[in-house]
């Protein structure tokens, strides 16, 4: 795509995100332009940070093209709006850093012999050491910039003997995970598990590993998981979905579920935010929008269905729809309400177990 195409594309999205921005509400409905702004929001953050700056450059430069005056104010503020201005990588690593932080905090006055309800035959040691190896192994995978599959048992971690020491030894790992991957080109490739091969994969990755792991820290010592912020959790239910067809033991189940045509729906009570996944072609395909911008309650697909009628639907708030894809709450929890058949649901789960 040549550079004048580009900045025409950057202009146009400017001048169209300004324009229903400012737009008075007898022109254009107010929750008709939220809509529209959120989703275009949700796709432009999906870019890594060169092409997040790139296109923040084309904005400004679009913009500094108009007069001075109001307008010209106006189309300087996109970039803001979408949050393009933002060092997203670098607030991933402080996020994961405070995740690791806060689980060393739940497990450090604990029993290490604790069960661990939610991963059964592990205990608190057990699962703690496995988190300070997740954090020592991205962290020599970006300090390395590995270009082929790195497994963990091939990385030096240093673990202590005594399991009352783990907890600090995690909160040393994850602090000097942070320092790497925060001095790195997120932009730089590396070998991933996943569906990125950069070090931008990395933050994500051990950020929403943590969050599910602090989970089951929280209900094996309070009996309860603590909230998650809505927003990290939709982020973490989008890398789940992005990454599910680039792990084997989750891609072939999902190849064998013989329910072709299926759609399963994801709807966060909270947010709003709907996942639509439509089984076939030997996988899966997903999207996510707002609630409100799918088909309505009298259309042919209903509710959250992006205009196919869903076999099932699930919904609750976006952490428990997080953890009960992760296998920590049971889909019979009275947390979740269900629609449809049933057992789409629980093909998916059986197959997507990690």
């Amino acid at each position: 795509m040549s550079d004048a195409l580009l900045s025409t594309l950057a202009e146009a999205l400017a001048e169209l995100v300004t324009t229903v921005e400012t737009s008075d509400d007898e022109v254009l409905d107010p929750d008709t332009a939220v809509k529209w702004l959120e989703n275009t929001g949700h796709t432009l953050s999906r870019l890594g940070a060169a092409d997040r700056r790139a296109l923040d450059g084309l904005f400004r430069e679009a913009a500094l093209r108009q007069p001075p005056g109001p307008w010209r104010e106006d189309l300087l503020k996109v970039s803001e709006g979408f949050g393009l201005t933002e060092d997203t990588h670098a607030a991933g690593c402080d996020a994961a850093l405070e995740g690791a932080r806060r689980f060393a905090a739940t497990v450090r006055a604990a029993d290490p012999a604790t069960p661990v309800p939610t991963c059964p035959g592990w205990t608190l040691a057990d699962l703690t050491r496995h988190l300070g190896t997740v954090h020592g192994w991205a962290e020599h995978v970006v300090r390395t910039g590995a270009t082929a599959r790195v497994l963990a048992r091939d990385v030096p971690l240093e673990a202590p003997a005594d399991p009352a020491a783990y907890a600090d030894w995690l909160a040393a790992r994850a602090e000097r995970f942070a320092a790497t991957a925060r001095g790195a080109d997120p932009d730089a490739p590396v070998w991933s598990p996943g569906a990125d091969p950069h070090v931008r994969h990395y933050p994500r990755h051990v950020l929403f590993e943590t969050l599910v792991h602090l989970a089951d820290a929280e209900i094996a010592v309070a009996g309860t998981a603590g909230p998650l912020d809505p927003g990290t959790a939709a982020d973490a239910v989008d890398h789940f979905l992005g990454n599910a067809p680039y792990i084997p033991w989750i891609a072939e189940p999902l190849a064998h579920l013989d329910r072709d045509g299926a759609v399963l729906r994801l709807a966060a009570r909270d947010t709003g935010a709907v996942w639509t996944l439509t089984l076939g072609g030997g996988g899966f395909t997903w999207s996510r929008e707002s609630r409100e911008s799918q088909a309505g309650p009298g259309s042919p697909g209903g509710p959250g269905s992006g205009g196919a009628r869903p076999t099932a639907g699930v919904a609750a708030d976006t952490g428990e729809l997080l953890l009960l894809l992760h296998r920590r709450y049971a889909a019979d929890d009275p947390r979740f309400t269900h629609t449809g058949d049933r057992d789409l649901l629980d093909d998916w789960l059986a197959a997507t177990a990690l």
